[in-house]
């Protein structure tokens, strides 16, 4: 398993490589890890024509955990998928990432455009998460999780009525409670990018998000129309929970775009 230690903190980042082709490099959830690719059969089905690089961000998976909220600023974040990068000597990569790791690589998309061939966003946003974390798991998680840990983030959640899988609450109980806590306090007050920001951004974007996943969709939908190179895909009936499973609609979409993906598109076009 291939470590680095981020150029920002020296916090240790993990990630692995699978596979030959033109690069994706593939960025989880909050609270899951680099595991969720493969678990859910997407790295299977790229690695005969792609390079999949999973990346464990920084206080998830086998990723260092700091306790400290500022150090998941997400300059830090962007800096840790750059730093893996370099390190395994490419460029430029396909970005796929679903939830927070979405927000990851609009931002990267953003500060380092030439680092990003395409971008993917499942079940993401652009904008800023203040308040806004809460609808995804329940109101008042970030108390829950200082105070109960992990367990007490899981049961807030099957409370309020979210069915979640066997893989994902073993996901949930393998973090480091404090650096969860710390990851997501900061992760409340960090900026977003702005619509200006989007109509500047001319790389091939497919946005996917459920249709019960309101405010994601919205949002989605609402990039697809400011970027001028986006196309949005609705995943019918899904929640956030499970925007990436089962795997079969996502990858119709997600390995065309991949395939045409190389080529940058004019300015002004669609995919």
């Amino acid at each position: 398993m291939p470590r680095i230690s981020s150029p920002i903190d020296g916090t240790t980042i993990a990630y692995d490589v699978a596979g030959s082709g033109p690069p994706v490099v593939m960025l989880h959830g909050s609270a899951l890890s680099r595991a969720i690719w493969r678990g859910l059969g997407y790295v299977a089905a790229l690695q005969d024509e792609f390079t999949v690089v999973r990346v464990d961000l920084r206080g998830h998976g086998l990723s260092g955990k700091p306790h400290d909220a500022g150090a998941y600023r997400m300059a830090s974040l962007t800096a840790d998928v750059v730093a893996v990068m370099d390190d395994l000597e490419l460029p430029e990569a396909h970005l796929v990432g679903y939830s927070m790791g979405s927000r990851v690589g609009f931002a990267l998309a953003a500060t380092a455009p030439e680092r990003a061939a395409s971008l993917t966003s499942l079940g993401g946003t652009y904008q800023s998460q203040a308040g806004q974390i809460e609808k995804v798991f329940f109101p008042g998680y970030l108390a829950a999780l200082r105070d109960g840990g992990m367990q007490a983030f899981i049961d807030g959640q099957q409370r309020g009525g979210s069915d979640l899988g066997s893989s994902t609450r073993t996901a949930f109980l393998a973090n480091d409670p404090e650096a969860m806590a710390a990851y997501f306090e900061q992760s409340e007050i960090e900026p977003g990018l702005s619509e200006d920001t989007l109509e500047s951004m001319t790389l091939p974007t497919l946005l996917m998000a459920g249709t019960a996943d309101h405010s994601r969709h919205d949002d989605s939908e609402r990039a697809a129309k400011l970027m001028p190179n986006a196309r949005f895909v609705p995943l019918p009936g899904r929640g956030h929970g499970n925007t990436l499973f089962p795997a079969g609609p996502v990858l119709d979409e997600l390995v065309p775009f991949l395939q045409r993906g190389g080529q940058r598109l004019p300015t002004g076009g669609r995919t």
